[in-house]
């Protein structure tokens, strides 16, 4: 009962962490109580504890971080919204801080302007900075127009 105990404690407590460690011991507690129900003694207990949780540490959790880690971190081809941050966008409606519309890759998509204090007219090709929910960040597109994108985002 111990380690069923000692399981769920820990697997409570990587949700408030997140950092996919306390699991690992949660998965070996697990496993130790499993033991445990075959009759095993306290110190095999232990020792499949141990053995479950490090190989878990050391070979499963990198492997979840990697798959969790966002395609451009990773060096994965982007999808979904990472892969239009980036894409080069045409203004169809005037973009500004409060409203605009954007053709990306034959899609509309609401639009506003990065830089609250620039807009964008109808024809102007834009860069999508950010996405926020459904609404495409803007700024000026760096091929076509001199200065390129907006500081810490080169």
């Amino acid at each position: 009962m111990f380690w069923i105990v000692l399981g769920v404690l820990l697997a409570v407590a990587e949700i408030f962490t997140t950092t996919l460690f306390l699991i690992m011991f949660a998965a070996g507690a697990f496993a130790a109580a499993g033991a445990a129900a075959l009759g095993a003694p306290v110190a095999l207990q232990a020792l499949v504890f141990a053995v479950v949780s490090a190989l878990s540490v050391a070979v499963v959790r990198p492997v979840i971080k990697r798959h969790a880690m966002p395609a451009l971190e990773s060096g994965d081809q982007p999808f979904g919204v990472e892969a239009i941050e980036g894409s080069s966008a045409m203004v169809l409606e005037p973009v500004d801080a409060e409203r605009g519309l954007v053709k990306i890759d034959g899609e509309l998509w609401t639009a506003r302007s990065y830089d609250a204090t620039r807009s964008y007219a109808v024809g102007e090709r834009v860069q999508v900075i950010k996405v926020r929910g459904a609404t495409a960040l803007v700024w000026q597109d760096e091929i076509s127009t001199p200065g390129g994108l907006p500081e810490g985002k080169r």
